[in-house]
């Protein structure tokens, strides 16, 4: 059995800039308590104030007590009004007059080093109203090179991060300064993995992977692409367990710090929640590892001698499990299915690509006689990968398709109807049949989240099934599903397109 890792090999930490209504000396108790390995310390108000008289003695206790808890931590300089009192962030490094910046700057190494903290993290600032790209990049590189040889008499590493609206906005930019620097050692990057669904064009992994062995640190939270807004795990678009699986590909060991900025008003919830969502962010990186493997080793046994197929499908639950595939929000793995239900499928999805479709659709209606429910999960989520990849699938195995989701459609197991109702049926299901399927999972008290193309194939006939249901319910004092009233609303919307019956 493939055995994976029970922890990543970087640090989760969290953000101080996220506990604003704590001292320090509590936030640094309580992280360790809640399991954290690291703290990303940003400087200014409340914690540590750089411009203290009586800085030294503070960061003395400071790093005894780090030592005694065992933490790691990074500095962050992003405090937003500590040079300031009036213009968020100003001066930056790209301003006119970045003195009052710098000096902070130089101030934050000399505060790393004194902590041993693992790098000063810092961004390059917004560029200022007429003001030219290329005078902000001489600009930018000038005070990076001073800071870069305060740092390197330190010790110190430094780590810029792309912020959205920054004139280094993207890994790419940063690596364009790196290069204009000529590629110090000393400079390398954070990535904030929420910014990465906002301005990288290749994503969390493609941001990550970009950055590679420059990568020095990490802040993880949640983000909608439209918006640059830190948001709770759960709460955004971010593939927090892609972010960690990609983290651990590069065999990352540094610090990857909670970076949640306005949620002080519930920082010790937030804070056992994000560590709670990270533990099971990673648990599902590390199953999609298992299952990667499995599915590599699957193939080329199959391809090796087709008749092992049988066996190595039936293998699947013993190899990678049978925990739910997204537990936050289908802890019976109803909606979306096991580790194994998605490993499964993989595996006819991938099978598809070296089998004559008549053996593939005979194979799939083999292992869906033969097989347990869980293996005829597997082949109900396989057909609906072969769907997503092949939309023009050939008609044996959209017949052999059609056949086996009309026999799971009949029967009363509700992993079985929601398998059945995904992306094969919304490509190739008749109305008819589609919309008491529909039908079929309210009255089994399954959610229909698990309808592929619900809002594109709602018509007025199934919200007249709905009404009808709605009205037996309501005469045998039974309660209504809340789902029934949104099949009403799908039907009433004009914008959703119908499809003939």
């Amino acid at each position: 059995m493939t055995t994976t890792p029970s922890s990543p090999p970087f640090s989760i930490g969290y953000g101080t800039n996220g506990f604003t209504d704590h001292p320090l000396p509590d936030v640094l108790e309580m992280l360790y308590e809640l399991g954290y390995g690291a703290v990303a310390l940003t400087l200014g108000h409340p914690h540590l104030d750089p411009f203290a008289p009586d800085l030294e003695a503070r960061l003395k206790c400071l790093r005894s007590r780090l030592e005694d808890l065992d933490l790691r931590i990074v500095i962050e300089t992003g405090t937003r009004f500590l040079l300031n009192r009036r213009e968020k962030h100003r001066p930056t490094l790209v301003d006119e007059d970045a003195a009052t910046r710098v000096d902070f700057l130089r101030r934050a190494i000399d505060i790393a080093a004194v902590l041993n903290a693992e790098c000063v993290s810092f961004f390059s600032g917004i560029l200022p109203p007429e003001t030219s790209p290329e005078s902000g990049w001489k600009r930018l590189e000038t005070r990076v090179a001073d800071v870069l040889g305060h740092a390197a008499e330190k010790g110190v590493l430094l780590a810029i991060e792309p912020e959205p609206g920054m004139l280094v906005e993207t890994v790419a930019d940063a690596l364009e300064l790196r290069t204009r620097l000529g590629n110090p050692q000393g400079l390398r990057l954070t990535v904030d993995i929420g910014h990465c669904v906002v301005v990288e064009p290749g994503g969390v992994r493609g941001a990550l992977m970009e950055a590679g062995a420059l990568l020095a640190n990490v802040q993880l939270d949640d983000m909608r692409s439209v918006a640059h807004e830190h948001l709770p795990f759960g709460e955004g678009e971010v593939n927090v367990a892609l972010a960690l699986a990609t983290l651990a590909e590069l065999d990352y060991r540094g610090v990857a710090a909670v970076e949640l900025p306005r949620h002080s008003f519930d920082a010790p919830g937030l804070a056992t929640r994000s560590m709670a969502a990270l533990q099971a962010a990673w648990q599902e990186a590390q199953a999609g590892k298992a299952a990667e493997e499995w599915l590599q080793e699957s193939v080329a046994r199959i391809a090796a001698d087709p008749g092992a197929l049988p066996a190595v499908f039936a293998a699947a639950s013993r190899r990678v499990g049978r925990s739910p595939l997204q537990p936050a929000i289908d802890p019976t793995a109803v909606l979306h299915g096991s580790n194994s239900d998605y490993a499964r499928g993989e595996l006819i999805r991938r099978l598809w690509e070296f089998r004559p479709p008549e053996d593939l659709a005979e194979a799939l209606l083999s292992l869906y006689s033969r097989g347990d429910s869980s293996e005829r999960r597997g082949v109900l989520r396989g057909l609906g990968s072969l769907a997503v990849y092949e939309p023009d699938l050939p008609v044996p195995v959209i017949a052999a398709g059609l056949r086996l989701t009309a026999e799971a459609l009949r029967t009363n197991e509700t992993g079985l109807v929601a398998a059945a109702v995904g992306p094969f049926a919304a490509a190739y299901l008749d109305q008819h049949n589609w919309r008491h399927a529909v039908l079929k999972l309210i009255f089994m008290g399954v959610s229909i989240a698990a309808v592929t193309d619900l809002d594109e194939r709602a018509d007025d006939e199934l919200a007249r099934m709905a009404t009808d249901f709605a009205a037996e319910r309501q005469a045998a004092g039974r309660p209504v599903p809340d789902d029934v009233g949104l099949l009403l609303g799908l039907a009433a919307s004009p914008s959703i397109s119908r499809k003939e019956s």
